[in-house]
């Protein structure tokens, strides 16, 4: 009986999954798709196909191609596949439905929805758009013509030659969007390689453009690069878009993009002058290494106009914000937490992080940020996060007041401001702090608990009678009282106020006294990432060395440090000005390695060695 059971229970397993096979197949999401080039050249002839993956259709009607010449079509044909894998049987077919096209007039032409039949349901294609391109000019497309036609000269060498790859037949062309921009102002530059129909190019490499004064992010393009047609200079050209950067200049005036080399393989078909020798190597190809040098390109550089008032922090876009808090009723030494999100377009990357005036009785710490942004349509955009975690230490309602976030719009060519949300905390007496104040002997009272001393003090009568004694205020026992505990609570104030200085003196001897040890520290995991090849963690330690070695040595908290202010200060303490241009050229180059492609190993090691070089230096160097 166990037994039965038990074969009808696999039986039951097996036709549920046949059933969930079955169901899956049928629910299959049935398509019709369109293809078609992108780009054909005006007279010459070009496919179009529709293809259904199903072997179920019926009733296929084409469109009526408008501006297009009809040729033949359609050829219709059908094909299925199966495969097994670890067991399980799967398997596809579709129908494909051919027409041959002519294009007898330049311009953009739109193929309409071709449409299909699948058990009672009609399935639609969605519409193409051909670009029809005008024919080579005679005077530079003859030896290719030549070539497509199939009359070939054996009494000639040509294509096996590199010289007879001239200028126009293969080169990259360096292009920006914009020519005239503003400093901070992004822009896109690209490299597109343009290579003549009847050549064959592999193996494109190239290094990262030698940017100087410019902030740079690379465009990720897809992995699998596809060449598209292209009319450019009375010619048509296979193109490729090679690889994409937004830029952001660093500094105002005229500024260049320099010439960049690239080198590739052009396969030739090998041609001879002797007519035997030709028959035999028919379809044999040679490898020819080329050269490309791109175009240069000078952008001009506009300074932002002035204006800048206190709340810019270097944003140039187009941006919002907003704000939030998690709580505005709390307790003395309770934490608060405002969140706010700067959203737009621009440079989010380089602008500093606004400071929020919290009230002078809150213990405030290094917000945190966090970076969401991605480059989108040649631009960078998505938001920059900022978290800011103070402790009110007394009781009250405090104000904690808007912020004010400038920034300069590039379109208009103005400031504008804006500005957060005003939050009132309502902080309630909390339980005492560990840092305490000793009062008389033996005896301690906190912060929160000095600061209402006035107002818990009670006094006792006992069963006493009190006699009136004399009506003058002057000279009596309320009047030393009320003289003497001002004088006591100035004097702990005044040894409050005194105590609080030394310790933060003694934080600033410590952290300047640390400095060195702490960078050194980081530089040890720098080089550790760099032995690993960890590029962009590489590039956060080392700047984080350099930023915490000088917010420790100059005293300047993390959310204030720049490279303004850190030039100044190290002015200030007698560093050299080379030193100092080679501190922030260094900054510099680690902002722009950690983008950059290429040969990362050599720029690590260099910039490795710079950091501990310059480092050393400024322990000497700062008095």
């Amino acid at each position: 009986m166990k037994s039965l059971k038990l074969v009808f229970n696999k039986v039951l397993v097996l036709w549920s999954l046949l059933l969930f096979v079955a169901v899956g197949a049928y629910s299959q999401d049935v398509t019709l798709t369109v293809q078609a080039p992108n780009a054909v050249v005006k007279g010459e002839r070009f496919r179009v196909s529709f293809v259904v993956n199903t072997n179920k259709a019926k009733d296929f009607r084409a469109p009526v191609f408008e501006g297009l010449t009809e040729l033949s079509g359609p050829s219709t044909s059908t094909s299925s596949s199966m495969q097994i894998i670890n067991g399980q049987r799967t398997s596809s077919a579709s129908i494909t439905y051919t027409y041959v096209l002519i294009a007898e007039e330049e311009g953009e032409f739109t193929i309409k929805p071709a449409s299909v039949v699948v058990d009672k349901k009609t399935i639609q294609s969605s519409s193409k758009t051909i670009k029809v391109l005008p024919p080579d000019n005679n005077s530079s497309s003859s030896g290719q013509q030549q070539q497509q036609s199939g009359n070939r000269n054996y009494g000639s060498a040509q294509s096996s030659n590199p010289a007879s790859i001239g200028a126009d037949d293969l080169f990259m062309l360096a292009t920006v969007d914009k020519k005239k921009v503003y400093e901070q102002e992004a822009l896109l530059l690209t490299y597109k390689v343009y290579v003549s129909t009847s050549l064959n190019l592999t193996n494109l490499t190239t290094n990262m453009p030698d940017l100087k004064n410019f902030h740079v992010q690379e465009v990720e393009l897809p992995r699998q690069k596809e060449f598209q047609l292209e009319h450019y200079n009375g010619r048509n050209y296979k193109t490729l878009l090679w690889s994409q950067y937004v830029l952001f200049p660093q500094q105002s005036g005229e500024l260049e993009i320099p010439a960049t080399t690239f080198e590739g393989i052009i396969s030739i078909p090998v041609q001879s002058t002797d007519l035997f020798d030709a028959i035999f190597n028919a379809g044999r190809y040679i490898d020819i290494k080329k050269e490309l040098v791109s175009n240069k390109q000078v952008i001009q550089v506009e300074a932002l106009p002035a204006g800048k008032s206190g709340s810019f922090y270097g944003g140039v876009g187009d941006f919002s914000i907003s704000s939030d808090i998690n709580t505005t009723e709390l307790t003395a030494n309770e934490a608060v937490t405002i969140k706010v999100v700067l959203s737009g377009t621009g440079n989010l990357k380089l602008v500093k992080t606004p400071e929020i005036k919290f009230p002078q009785d809150f213990d405030i710490y290094d917000p945190k940020v966090e970076n969401k942004y991605t480059i989108k349509n040649g631009r960078q955009t998505g938001n920059k996060v900022y978290e800011y975690l103070a402790i009110p230490r007394f009781a009250g309602e405090y104000k904690i007041p808007a912020l004010e976030y400038q920034y300069f719009d590039p379109k208009s060519g103005t400031y504008k401001t804006l500005t957060t949300k005003e939050y009132v905390l309502k902080v309630a007496k909390g339980a005492s702090s560990d840092a305490a104040t000793s009062v008389g002997v033996g005896g301690y009272v906190s912060k929160e608990d000095l600061r209402f001393v006035g107002e818990d003090v009670r006094f006792r009568t006992t069963g006493s009678k009190l006699v009136k004694t004399n009506d003058v205020f002057f000279g009596s026992l309320g009047f030393y009282i009320c003289l003497i505990i001002p004088l006591i609570i100035l004097i702990l104030v005044v040894i409050l106020e005194r105590k609080s200085i030394a310790d933060n003196a003694n934080v600033a001897k410590t952290k300047r006294k640390k400095a060195n040890s702490i960078a050194v520290k980081r530089l040890k995991v720098a080089k550790k990432l760099m032995v690993s090849n960890n590029k962009d963690q590489f590039y956060d330690e080392v700047l984080r060395a350099l930023w915490g070695y000088f917010g420790d040595k100059l005293v300047i908290p993390v959310a204030k440090l720049s490279k303004d202010n850190v030039g100044n200060e190290l002015k200030g303490r007698g560093v050299t000005d080379a030193l100092i241009g080679q501190t922030i050229k260094l900054l510099d180059d680690c902002e722009f390695a950690k983008y950059a492609p290429g040969d990362d190993a050599g720029r690590m090691d260099a910039i490795y060695e710079e950091a501990a070089n310059i480092i050393g230096q400024m322990e000497n160097a700062i008095k």
